[in-house]
């Protein structure tokens, strides 16, 4: 049977607390207090966000190292050959330092062009639509647009879950004891699970989905069990339902 609000209640109010957030890519958006700084953080950390959790931090160090205490500041200021020579020697997995390049002047030129990642991304969302699916899709577009090279966000023809997008709207949308909400411009209500295999298990084992691949599909019927229980925040269960399940609470 799948879960009743109040065991997700229950579950949020015992594992959605910052204590928790180590080790979460997630942490170094607290380390910044300004918004702009946050929102380019929360994109480096979310798209470096795949494989090994120790190495996924130790990755995301490597990146924030050089750009001191400001790196929209630093960005804003670094030329695209400097940002290119900082990079040379950098690897994670299968991304390497060209792609990371490219990747950090795309978000160097959103910025120039649009002011924020949040203007970006504002421009391809509909407050009619049910979810931002399709604000996800024109949001990589025109960001890969920027660059004339691979980057680290994915190509919306793959219709793949966009897990790693999707975790970047929760922090940057969603504002609580874990999640800073840096943006306003878009509602919660729209959010969809970021779905990897792990929440794809707990889902399964919660009996919420049947579904044994990790789409944007199921991560949609997902959501829609969530927006059912929690109308207005659907995600708002992602990182305590995770987190329990990582830290081996019965979920």
């Amino acid at each position: 049977m799948p879960p009743s609000k109040a065991f997700l209640e229950k579950t949020y109010r015992e594992m959605n607390r910052p204590e928790y957030i180590h080790p979460d890519p997630l942490e170094f958006v607290w380390r910044y207090k300004d918004r702009a700084d946050r929102e380019i953080v929360g994109l480096i950390a979310a798209c470096l966000a795949y494989g090994n959790v120790t190495q996924i931090l130790k990755s995301v160090e490597k990146v924030l190292g050089p750009m001191g205490k400001s790196p929209a500041a630093w960005l804003k200021t670094a030329e695209p050959a400097a940002i290119k020579k900082t990079f040379t020697s950098f690897k994670h997995r299968f991304t390497t330092g060209t792609e990371l390049a490219v990747f950090l002047l795309n978000i160097k030129h959103a910025m120039e062009k649009h002011g924020s990642l949040e203007k970006l991304f504002l421009e391809g969302y509909d407050k009619s639509e049910p979810t931002v699916e399709h604000a996800i899709y024109k949001f990589v577009d025109k960001f890969n647009a920027l660059g004339c090279a691979p980057s680290l966000t994915p190509c919306p023809e793959h219709k793949s879950s966009f897990k790693r997008v999707n975790l970047y709207l929760r922090w940057m949308v969603r504002k609580d004891s874990v999640d800073p909400g840096v943006w306003a411009g878009v509602s919660p209500s729209k959010l969809i699970i970021p779905l990897d295999t792990h929440m794809r298990q707990v889902s399964m084992g919660m009996g919420i989905t049947k579904r044994k691949d990790t789409s944007m599909k199921t991560a949609e019927e997902i959501t829609g069990y969530f927006s059912r229980i929690e109308p207005g925040d659907p995600v708002k269960y992602d990182f305590a339902l995770t987190r329990a399940g990582i830290r081996g609470n019965n979920t």
